[in-house]
């Protein structure tokens, strides 16, 4: 009798550790900015819109579960899911080996090139690094295009911002002389009135290293079950048209890229 009932108590104790370990993904929260339009941006009411929250909207849809957005300023992005904030960042995050380090990514659902804006009345001609000495270049902190900038530009002198409001604040002012940020991001800031102050000066060749392989999906490494319920909601959304409704709601090209 005693050997019964110690088995049906590690039972137990074992249907219990297995109730823990499972992840009830029925809601997942995602994490994003609010400040990276056309990608993702507030309303003044406080909500999150854009074709990142239209993706995000539409893989949940394709997984059957609910979504709850929270917002997150960029520096504090990847600590935050570490810290159960939210489980995943649908955030225009490029995949790169340094952040996958620290968080799984999903395969990629979009991927477009940096590029640079300066005001209308500059003189500069190219983007190279030799076109580039001296001039003050802003980026937002903490990127891709600021570790670009970085790696490939260093005759640039940079200055980095907390978001891109700001440097789009300091080039319209005449206080920097370019800035350096994804071609689709500024592109759409020239076209508002805050952006008549400037110009695109040109597209850069990504750097797969620095750039990574696309915007992908920022997963904590350990659900690797979300990770993969995600890859099978984006090639479903690609393959049943949802996609592409999305993409040619903001753009005129094909911004999944190669």
């Amino acid at each position: 009798m005693y050997i019964k009932r110690l088995a049906a108590a590690a039972a137990i104790v074992l249907a219990a550790v297995g109730g823990v370990q499972a992840k009830d993904w029925s809601k997942v929260r995602i994490g994003s900015e609010g400040a990276y339009p056309p990608f993702n941006s507030l309303t003044a009411d406080g909500q999150l819109v854009g074709f990142d929250i239209d993706i995000a909207n539409a893989l949940c849809e394709e997984m059957k579960v609910e979504c709850e957005f929270v917002t997150q300023d960029w520096d504090g992005m990847i600590p935050a899911l570490q810290a159960g904030k939210f489980d995943a960042v649908i955030a225009s995050m490029s995949i790169t080996e340094e952040r996958k380090l620290k968080v799984d990514f999903t395969n990629k659902y979009y991927n477009t090139p940096p590029a640079i804006a300066v005001p209308k009345d500059s003189k500069l001609t190219g983007t190279t690094d030799a076109d580039l000495k001296g001039v003050m270049l802003g980026a937002q902190s903490s990127t891709t295009h600021s570790n670009y900038a970085e790696e490939k530009l260093p005759s640039a002198d940079l200055k980095l911002y907390p978001t891109p409001d700001e440097y789009k604040l300091d080039v319209a002012n005449g206080r920097i002389d370019a800035v350096i940020d994804d071609v689709v991001v500024l592109s759409d800031w020239l076209k508002s009135d805050d952006g008549a102050c400037c110009k695109l000066l040109g597209t850069l060749t990504p750097d797969p290293v620095i750039n990574g392989q696309g915007a992908g999906i920022a997963i904590r490494k350990e659900d690797g079950d979300l990770k993969e319920m995600f890859n099978k909601a984006i090639a479903a959304i690609l393959a049943n048209g949802k996609y592409k409704e999305i993409n040619d709601k903001y753009f005129e090209f094909d911004v999944y890229g190669g």
